[in-house]
């Protein structure tokens, strides 16, 4: 069970502080029955999630973990597409979101990046269903980074930039 003060990712919520556990005081409502109330960190509200709820709860990664996943990035393959029709490329990209891995995250990202720019180089547009995927994908992932990195949401992209850029350095 987790503890008031914990960061979870909560469904598809994302990152959220457990501000209470305990009954709720709501007429109607069982007072036998446990909630966490979290406050989600990218948002104004409040979620009552009951604690043997079915939707997906776990603890942020941690900074190192985070680290690593921003090391590994280059090495992440993205997925070939371009065959695929709309809907089986949605399913495909709800069942990375629905996971709610931070590696399938970053495939995701890279999955719709690649499909973006060969749309491009061969002069079209990308298309609206990959870009609200790989928006929802990326505010996910940089949501979890910032808080086990400490630092901004609107910093995790430069961060990222930065990290591999020094990788790629110390190779050479």
């Amino acid at each position: 069970m987790y503890q008031p003060g914990d960061l979870i990712v909560y469904g598809g919520e994302g990152v959220c502080r457990v501000e209470a556990v305990g009954p709720l005081a709501l007429s109607g409502m069982k007072s036998d029955k446990l909630y966490y109330t979290l406050q989600p960190l990218y948002r104004i509200g409040s979620v009552f999630a009951p604690v043997e709820g079915k939707v997906f709860m776990r603890p942020v990664i941690s900074k190192e973990e985070a680290r690593e996943l921003v090391r590994s990035i280059p090495h992440v393959q993205e997925q070939h597409l371009e065959g695929r029709n709309l809907r089986m490329a949605g399913e495909y990209y709800q069942k990375l979101l629905s996971s709610h891995n931070c590696a399938d995250l970053v495939q995701l990202i890279k999955t719709i990046y690649a499909k973006q720019q060969s749309a491009q180089a061969a002069g079209r547009k990308g298309g609206q269903v990959d870009e609200r995927y790989r928006k929802r994908a990326e505010d996910t992932l940089y949501g979890e980074l910032a808080v086990a990195l400490e630092i901004s949401k609107d910093s995790v992209e430069a961060y990222i930039r930065k990290t591999i850029e020094e990788e790629n350095a110390a190779l050479v």
